[in-house]
């Protein structure tokens, strides 16, 4: 167990460090808070950032070479960021690698290391993942019927997508939900029983997946000449992209032929934006119009910044994406990503992965950490 201390600035100012206990302990209850505070979000993000400071070396040496410390940062939006991909290179964990409850891998589909994140409890995550999905996705519902387009967690332990589906499935979903992706592969034949019961009973339907897994069942739809018509309240709700597990297609092209396919409208067609690195997902209120506008809960917040510098672009002005997720907090809780954003009203837009100069800046950003963390 990590545990409590002070740090001392010269001036004789003291900045308190959190136990792990206090952190989750705090974390539980900001969570539950919807009426919490900018002030108090920065309140626990300074305080999260000195946990992660004093206990996560890599990730100290990287904030000192930046000139960064828990007695000079006084706003969560200076607190420095970390490049996506340093998680491959990398061990960041505030507590020791062998005593965490879960460790949760990339799938390794963009480059040939595999980046992990370290949690010591799935308390928090658990929290985060059930309180946004109830708000953002059930929006009062209680339960629904599931049919989830993703390997089960006895398949793929170190998924973070499929502890998320999990407990999507187990929390939210009526006994008959069911998992149809297997060792063989897509259940193809049981999911179109699964639509076709749905259907007939005019029960509403909830199907859950990888993007890409998505395209061979619309594939085979299309092959076999059938569409559904689901009943009034389904929804579809895909996350992850194509990760070159099935063939790209254009996003108006992707849901305007899940709409066509499944019956639903593309206003009810959601997707969900996170990733291993985070603990925190975010949402959209469907894909009527492409992109739509997402956005977090109240733990997590994003900027959209210069890579290279690192400051803040203006409102509506590209840059990439830097999240900041006070759940994620046994590693670090700023996250400089590789994919491009736009700030919107309400949150950001996404706009794909970062190219150009953009790109450039990031693997400059990301040289420049593994320099200073390795140092």
């Amino acid at each position: 167990m990590i545990s409590a201390g002070l740090a001392v600035a010269r001036d004789g100012r003291e900045v308190a460090v959190m136990s792990q206990a206090e952190i989750v302990e705090a974390l539980l209850d900001f969570i539950g808070r919807p009426s919490a505070t900018e002030a108090e979000f920065e309140a626990l993000a300074l305080r999260l950032f000195a946990h992660q400071f004093a206990h996560n070396a890599p990730y100290r040496r990287f904030a000192q070479q930046r000139g960064r410390t828990p007695l000079t940062v006084r706003r969560w939006r200076d607190i420095p960021a970390v490049p996506i991909k340093a998680f491959k290179d990398l061990t960041l964990s505030c507590c020791p690698p062998d005593e965490a409850e879960r460790v949760f891998m990339t799938s390794g589909t963009t480059g040939s290391g595999r980046g992990r994140s370290y949690h010591p409890t799935l308390a928090v995550y658990d929290r985060s993942m059930l309180a946004g999905f109830a708000a953002r996705i059930m929006r009062g519902r209680q339960t629904i019927r599931m049919g989830i387009l993703f390997p089960d967690e006895a398949a793929l332990p170190h998924s973070s997508l499929a502890h998320y589906l999990a407990l999507a499935k187990d929390h939210f979903g009526t006994e008959d939900s069911a998992v149809f992706v297997g060792p063989g592969g897509l259940a193809l034949d049981a999911l179109l029983t699964f639509l076709a019961e749905a259907e007939a009973a005019g029960e509403p339907l909830a199907l859950l997946g990888a993007t890409y897994a998505f395209v061979p069942v619309m594939d085979a739809l299309a092959e076999r000449g059938r569409r559904f018509a689901l009943p009034a309240g389904s929804f579809l709700f895909d996350t992850g992209g194509f990760k070159g597990q099935s063939r790209e297609i254009e996003p108006d092209a992707f849901y305007d032929g899940l709409s066509a396919a499944f019956g639903v409208p593309r206003s009810e067609c959601l997707n969900m934006y996170g990733m291993t690195e985070l603990s925190t997902q975010f949402y959209d209120d469907g894909n009527a119009v492409c992109p739509p506008v997402k956005s977090g809960p109240h733990w997590i917040r994003s900027r959209v910044v210069d890579p290279l510098t690192g400051q803040d672009l203006p409102e509506g002005e590209t840059g990439v994406l830097v999240h900041h997720d006070l759940a994620h907090f046994n590693s670090v809780s700023a996250i400089l990503t590789e994919d491009a954003g736009v700030i919107a009203p309400g949150g950001f837009r996404l706009l794909g992965r970062v190219e150009g100069a953009a790109s450039r800046g990031c693997s400059v950003a990301v040289a420049e950490f593994l320099a200073a963390a390795q140092g």
